[in-house]
C-alpha cells in the first residue's frame, strides 16, 4: 500500500524513473547545522576580538600604543570641535564623539590602525539633517538632540546588519563610487567653511556647493577681520607640512622627528592663533557682548549631558527619510578605510565585527551625548604612520580627550573659529581624488570613471545624499548590465607546442581572438563539422538565459544545414516565420549536419531554473533544426548544484531523446501538451501530427549512447578500483574540461550517423 503510494506520488511530482545520484537540501542542511553548540561559541567570541590579543599585550606594544595614542588625541582634540562645527553642534559635543570613540572602538575593533571619532562628511551629514528636520519642525527639537537621535537609530540598524552578518552588503558599493561622493562631499564642505575662514556672513552656507562658492565670491567685499586668523592658520598648515616633507626627505636620518613636527601642525596652529586672538580681543569686548571676531567662547567641562538618551518617536518619524544616507555613510567610509589600512599593513579585518563596533559605539555615545562617529582616514593614516601596534592606543587618546575636557576648556574660548575652519578645510582637502587617482579610474574601467564624474556632478550642484543614492543606483545598474548582458563566444582549437619537452596540448579559444588578448595571427581552427563550441563568461541566471539561448541558436541556423529536405516545400507549408531562402539548397550542400553542442561551464557559478529552461528550449530548438537528437556535453561543472540543476533538466545522462518535456518548471500547469499548436504537439501526448509538417521531428527511438572518452581519466588514489573514471559514471555527458568534452563530442559524431541512418531505415 505504502509503495503505491509513493510511486502515485512520484508520477504527480514528475519524479523521475532512473535514479542519478546528486546533491540534496539534506546534505546542505548537515553540513550548516554541524556542530551548533561549536558554532555558537566560536559566534560569541568573535564578537570581542579583544580577547585574541589581549594575553600577549607587552611593553614592547605599549610603547607603540601610547605615542600614536597621544598623537592621535591631540590631532583629534581640536579637529572634533571644528568637525562639531560643521555639524552645526557646539564644540563639546565633538569630544563627547571623539572620547567615546576611541575608548569603545578597541574592546569590538579587528584593525589596529582605524580610528573612530567625528569625520567631516559624516558632520556634513548630520547639519544637513538638523537643517531637514527644523525646516520642516520649526523650533521643535534641538539640534543636539537631533543629532543624538541619528547616532541611536543609526548606530542599531549597524549593529544589526553586523550581528546578522550581512557585512557583504557592503561590498555592492565598489571603490570608485565611494571615491566619487569622499570627492563631492570634501567640495562641499570645502565651500561651506570658506565664509568662516573669510569671516562672511549674510547666506545659507549647507546650500548647493556651486551656490555657496558663488556666494562666498559675491561675498568677498564683506571680508572681515576673521580671515586674517582663517588664512594665516590655513596658511601655515600646508607651509608647516610642505617644510616638514622637504626636510625629510634632505635629511633623512631625522625623518621621524619631521614626522611628528608635521602632526602636530594643527595643535600648534590652533595654539598661536588662540593666543594672539586672546591678546587682541581680550579688552575689545563690545556694547553688545561680542567680539571684533568670532570665538568659541563657553565650552562646558567634562561630561554636562551624560545619561539615558531621549528619543522622540515623532522626531524618529520626522528624520526617517533621510537615516538610509546616514547609515551607508556610517558605515561605508569606516569600512572603506579599514580595508585600506588592513591590505597596506598585512592583516585581515572582519567587516562584520567593524559593523558591530561602529553600532556599539554610537549607540553607547548616545549616552553621553554624541553625535555620530566613525571611522577618520587622516588619524588612521596618523595612527598608523605613528608605529601603531594593537587597538589598545585608542585608550591613550581617550586619556587626552579627558584631559582636554576637564583641563582645557577655559582656553578653548578664545579659539577663533575662523581657526577651526582653516583646521577643517586643511584635513578636508585630502579627501579630494587626486588626478592620479582619477586617471586609474579611467584605465582600469572607463565606465567606473563616467560613475565617479556623475556621482561628484551631483554631489556638487545638489546634495550628498543625492550623489550617494546617484553612485550606488549607477554602480548597481552597472551590476545588473553586466549580469544580464555577458559575454559569450565560440571556440576553437589551437595546439600549443612545449620548447622544451616533445609534447602538445589543446587549448580552446575564441574563433575570432581579440588582438588586445593574443596574437592575432594565430591560427584557430574550429572544431570537427556538425560540432559547436560556446564558453559562457558569467552565471547562467534569469536575466541572461534568454541571451544564450538566442546565440547558440541563432549560431547553429547561420553555420549548420536544416536537418529536413526544404527546397520543395511550397510556402503554404512552410510555418509562418520561416519564409525560407533563394539559396537554401546551396547553403544545404555547403553546410555540415549539427550533431553536439559542447558548453564550457567553466566560469559558471550558479545555473537557476529560468537557466535550465532555456537550455532545455536551445536544445529543442536546435533538434528541431537538425530533425535529429542533438548531444549536449559540458565541460568543468562547478558546483554539485549546477549539475544537480542539469540533471533535473535531462541533461548529463546517456539517454538521447526528442520527446523529452519542454518545460521544467512552467509558469502554469497548462504547459506542453496543453498550448502547444499541431503542428509542434508531441505524438506520444495523444496530438494528431500531420503527415506533410514539414517542421516534424524524425519518430527517432531514443538509444543509449556512451559518450565516455578514452581520455577523460581515470584516478589512482581511490582505494577500491585503482583505474576509477575521474567523472560520475551516471552522468556521462559531464567532462572534466573542454578539450574532453570536445574530443567525446567529435566521437559521438560518426555514433550519432549511424543511429540517424538506422532510424531513416
Amino acid at each position: 500500500m505504502l509503495s503505491h503510494i509513493r510511486k502515485t506520488c512520484r508520477r504527480i511530482i514528475g519524479y523521475p524513473d532512473e535514479d542519478i545520484p546528486v546533491i540534496s537540501p539534506r546534505e546542505w542542511a548537515e553540513k550548516l547545522t554541524h556542530d551548533p553548540a561549536r558554532r555558537a561559541i566560536d559566534y560569541v567570541t568573535s564578537l570581542f576580538p579583544i580577547f585574541s590579543w589581549v594575553t600577549r599585550y607587552n611593553l614592547g606594544w605599549a610603547s607603540g600604543d601610547v605615542i600614536a595614542g597621544l598623537t592621535v588625541g591631540i590631532v583629534l582634540v581640536p579637529q572634533s570641535m571644528s568637525y562639531a562645527q560643521i555639524a552645526t553642534l557646539p564644540p563639546e559635543y565633538g569630544l563627547y564623539s571623539s572620547f567615546v570613540g576611541v575608548l569603545v572602538y578597541c574592546f569590538f575593533a579587528t584593525s589596529k590602525d582605524v580610528s573612530i571619532g567625528p569625520v567631516a562628511v559624516m558632520s556634513l551629514t548630520v547639519a544637513q539633517i538638523i537643517k531637514h528636520v527644523n525646516e520642516a519642525h520649526p523650533d521643535v527639537w534641538a539640534g543636539p538632540q537631533i543629532a543624538t537621535t541619528v547616532a541611536f537609530i543609526c548606530g542599531f540598524i549597524v549593529l544589526g546588519i553586523g550581528l546578522l552578518r550581512l557585512g557583504w552588503l557592503v561590498e555592492f558599493i565598489p571603490a570608485p563610487a565611494v571615491s566619487g561622493f569622499m570627492t563631492g562631499s570634501a567640495l562641499n564642505i570645502v565651500s561651506s567653511q570658506l565664509p568662516g575662514l573669510m569671516g562672511i556672513s549674510g547666506f545659507d552656507t549647507r546650500a548647493a556647493t556651486y551656490k555657496v562658492f558663488i556666494n562666498t565670491l559675491k561675498g568677498l567685499p564683506r571680508t572681515r577681520l576673521d580671515a586674517a586668523f582663517g588664512i594665516t592658520g590655513l596658511v601655515s598648515l600646508y607651509a608647516i607640512r610642505w617644510a616638514c616633507d622637504r626636510l625629510s626627505k634632505r635629511y633623512p636620518t631625522r625623518a621621524r622627528w619631521f614626522f611628528f613636527m608635521s602632526v602636530f601642525r594643527n595643535a600648534f596652529v590652533i595654539v598661536v592663533l588662540t593666543i594672539a586672538s586672546w591678546l587682541y580681543t581680550r579688552h575689545r569686548k563690545g556694547s553688545n557682548g561680542k567680539y571684533p571676531i568670532k570665538i568659541l567662547q563657553d565650552v562646558p567641562r567634562g561630561f554636562k549631558h551624560l545619561g539615558q538618551p531621549h528619543v522622540d518617536t515623532e522626531l524618529v518619524k520626522a528624520l526617517a527619510g533621510e537615516l538610509p544616507v546616514a547609515t551607508i555613510i556610517l558605515f561605508l567610509e569606516h569600512i572603506a578605510i579599514s580595508k585600506s589600512f588592513g591590505r597596506v599593513n598585512g592583516y585581515k579585518i572582519d567587516p562584520n565585527q567593524e559593523l558591530i563596533a561602529i553600532g556599539v559605539t554610537n549607540t553607547i555615545g548616545t549616552l553621553f551625548g554624541a553625535y555620530p562617529a566613525t571611522g577618520s582616514f587622516s588619524r588612521s593614516a596618523l595612527q598608523s604612520k605613528s608605529g601603531v601596534r594593537s587597538p589598545a592606543s585608542g585608550l591613550f587618546s581617550a586619556v587626552v580627550v579627558i584631559v582636554a575636557l576637564y583641563g582645557l576648556t577655559p582656553a578653548f574660548f578664545w579659539i577663533p573659529t575662523a581657526a577651526l575652519s582653516a583646521v577643517i578645510v586643511h584635513a578636508v582637502a585630502d579627501l579630494v581624488a587626486s588626478p592620479r587617482q582619477v586617471y586609474s579610474f579611467w584605465r582600469v574601467s572607463p565606465i567606473e570613471f563616467v560613475i565617479w564624474v556623475a556621482s561628484v556632478l551631483v554631489t556638487v550642484f545638489a546634495t550628498i545624499e543625492d550623489g550617494i543614492y546617484t553612485s550606488i543606483a549607477a554602480s548597481l545598474a552597472l551590476l545588473l548590465i553586466r549580469l544580464a548582458r555577458p559575454r559569450g563566444h565560440f571556440l576553437g582549437r589551437v595546439t600549443l607546442q612545449s620548447t622544451s619537452e616533445a609534447s602538445s596540448r589543446d587549448v580552446y579559444i575564441p574563433l575570432n581572438p581579440d588582438r588586445h588578448l593574443m596574437n592575432p595571427h594565430v591560427k584557430v581552427y574550429p572544431p570537427s563539422p556538425g560540432v559547436v563550441v560556446y564558453r559562457f563568461e558569467e552565471s547562467f541566471l534569469y536575466p541572461n538565459s534568454s541571451l544564450v539561448n538566442d546565440a547558440i541558436v541563432d549560431y547553429v541556423k547561420e553555420h549548420t544545414r536544416r536537418g529536413r529536405d526544404m527546397t520543395g516545400i511550397k510556402s503554404g507549408d512552410r510555418p509562418w516565420n520561416d519564409p525560407g531562402k533563394s539559396n537554401e539548397a546551396e547553403d544545404a550542400a555547403n553546410k555540415p549536419l549539427l550533431h553536439a553542442v559542447v558548453l564550457d561551464f567553466s566560469a559558471v557559478s550558479h545555473l537557476d531554473t529560468t537557466g535550465v529552461q532555456a537550455l532545455i528550449d536551445t536544445r529543442t530548438e536546435v533538434e528541431r533544426w537538425a530533425d535529429h537528437p542533438v548531444e549536449f556535453h559540458f565541460a568543468t561543472i562547478l558546483s554539485p548544484w549546477i549539475r544537480r540543476a542539469l540533471v533535473a533538466g535531462g541533461f548529463g545522462v546517456g539517454t538521447l531523446s526528442t520527446q523529452m518535456h519542454e518545460e521544467i518548471a512552467p509558469v502554469t500547469r497548462y504547459h506542453d501538451q496543453y498550448i502547444a499548436d499541431p503542428q509542434h504537439a508531441d505524438p506520444s501526448k495523444g496530438a494528431p501530427e500531420r503527415e506533410d509538417d514539414p517542421e516534424a521531428l524524425a519518430n527517432v527511438n531514443a538509444s543509449p549512447i556512451s559518450v565516455r572518452s578514452s581520455s577523460e581519466g581515470t584516478v589512482r588514489s581511490v582505494e577500491s578500483d585503482p583505474g576509477a573514471p575521474m567523472m560520475l559514471p551516471s552522468t556521462p555527458f559531464f567532462h572534466l574540461d573542454v578539450a574532453t568534452a570536445v574530443r567525446a563530442a567529435e566521437g559521438g559524431v560518426t555514433r550519432a550517423s549511424s543511429i540517424m541512418e538506422s532510424g531513416k531505415d
